[in-house]
């Protein structure tokens, strides 16, 4: 009686009654070896464990098995970690992004390598004029809107040499000449591309002037059998290339990818100018006078950016150079361009036809007139501009007679920041004493980002510091 005066109710976690101890024998109690708590319960299975009621409050929202939301976070988790590596190594190598791209498209063709392909707008010359049967001479090219492509594609390529070009072979030559601040390093590798390009389109323009009537500035020829509606490839090549790359400069300048110098503003009338007068140009079949005027840049500034990159390896020619430099530079920008200039207030409208008519394309008028030249005018105006800085660096080199010239565009070059970076690198050389340098392209390590955390006294937590103050 005894025994059934004490039966329990049956236990909630499933004990069986005969396995629970009686009142006072307490030593024969067996220790729980986990708890219930998160399982199912024996009887009404649709009652949660206590512990997923504190994660699922509403039916509705239980996942339909439980390794699909587990499996969910570890995908996004995945793809934000593939797209966060992707974004350091794009900014860690500003050329990677533009060699993706061009090969992309450039892959879309080969798909596909024929004429009616769309992307072949991209990779080639435009328009090609079929000659009639027994027709000797190269081939001529007309102009359209595929040309878009063309110069937006190799906008591309640029942008991809330019970066590669500086990184991965000027920055070493920065290196081996003992350029260690950040500063000269980001000038001296802008100099030596503008350098290298204009080193292969300068003679190049050259070329393609010398088989054009316009050889040497002509300023009647530019004139003569207008309109200009058809070209050589080679001289169709030249020009867009051309446009491609004042393109891509004015995209450097608009998204501060080099430093701003004294002189930013005139720099970015100058491209607004150059473009304006490359699309106009070419437009309405003035492709003659902007061969020229190519010319007269590219010319100037292969002179220009050669006697910066001698200037900051400290070559003793710096000087002699310098003085080549002005003369080429006063020749080609005020001489020639000024000759062109003139030719426009007195030949315009007396060699060649002086119409406009929409339907032949006849676009030498007296509208086209002025337009021509307020640009050329305005263009001039930025390069007095500039030719008043050069002569003063002349004048302060020969009073100082030998120091470094400065250049009077850039500003100091060498910060704060970069005289404390400059001393730790000495300070903190590598193990076979060769200093480490911060490169331009490379990240801020912080411990937000998961990755190493920066070092206390370095100049990023220098930086921050200061802005805290």
């Amino acid at each position: 009686m005894a025994q059934k005066d004490t039966e329990p109710f049956p236990s909630l976690n499933g004990t069986p009654p005969s396995a629970r101890p009686m009142n006072g024998s307490s030593n024969t109690r067996r220790r729980r070896k986990s708890s219930g708590l998160g399982g199912d319960p024996p009887g009404d299975s649709d009652v949660p464990a206590l512990a997923t009621l504190q994660r699922v409050t509403d039916a509705s929202q239980r996942p339909a098995s439980p390794a699909d939301r587990p499996a969910r976070r570890s995908k996004r988790r995945t793809i934000r970690r593939l797209l966060s590596k992707s974004k350091r190594l794009a900014i860690r190598h500003t050329w990677l992004a533009p060699l993706v791209l061009a090969s992309f498209i450039a892959s879309l063709y080969v798909v596909n390598p024929v004429a009616s392909n769309p992307i072949s707008a991209c990779l080639f010359l435009s328009y090609p004029i079929s000659q009639a049967p027994g027709a000797e001479g190269p081939v001529q090219y007309g102009k359209g809107g595929r040309d878009f492509a063309f110069v937006g594609f190799y906008t591309i390529v640029l942008s991809f040499t330019r970066e590669f070009i500086m990184q991965r072979i000027i920055r070493p030559i920065a290196l081996h000449f003992g350029i260690r601040s950040r500063g000269k390093q980001a000038r001296f590798m802008e100099q030596f591309y503008t350098a290298v390009y204009f080193a292969i389109f300068g003679p190049f323009g050259i070329y393609v002037m010398s088989h054009m009537p316009i050889w040497y500035f002509n300023t009647t020829a530019m004139y003569e059998g207008f309109p200009h509606k058809q070209h050589e490839g080679i001289v169709k090549a030249y020009y867009l290339l051309q446009a491609s790359y004042w393109t891509q400069q004015m995209i450097v300048l608009l998204l501060a990818l080099e430093k701003p110098r004294k002189d930013f503003k005139e720099l970015v009338a100058h491209h607004f100018i150059t473009i304006a007068l490359i699309w106009c140009s070419y437009r309405f079949h003035f492709t003659y006078m902007g061969v020229a005027v190519y010319i007269t840049h590219d010319v100037s500034d292969l002179f220009l950016a050669t006697s910066k990159v001698l200037n900051y390896i400290d070559s003793p020619i710096v000087g002699p150079f310098y003085f080549v430099f002005m003369c080429v530079w006063g020749y080609l920008r005020h001489y020639v361009n000024l000759k062109i200039l003139y030719s426009i207030l007195t030949e315009f409208r007396t060699v060649g036809p002086f119409e406009l008519n929409w339907e032949t394309q006849q676009y030498k008028c007296w509208i086209a007139q002025y337009i021509t030249f307020s640009l050329l005018a305005a263009l001039q105006a930025v390069n007095l501009f500039w030719w008043f800085l050069i002569c003063r660096i002349a004048y302060r080199f020969i009073a100082s007679w030998g120091k470094e010239i400065e250049d009077e565009r850039s500003d100091n070059e060498e910060t704060e920041e970069d005289v404390e970076g400059e001393k730790k690198t000495e300070a903190n050389g590598t193990a076979n004493g060769a200093p480490r340098l911060l490169v331009n392209d490379e990240v801020p390590r912080t411990p937000e980002r998961g990755i190493k955390a920066e070092q206390p006294g370095s100049i990023a937590s220098r930086v921050r510091q200061r802005h805290q103050k």
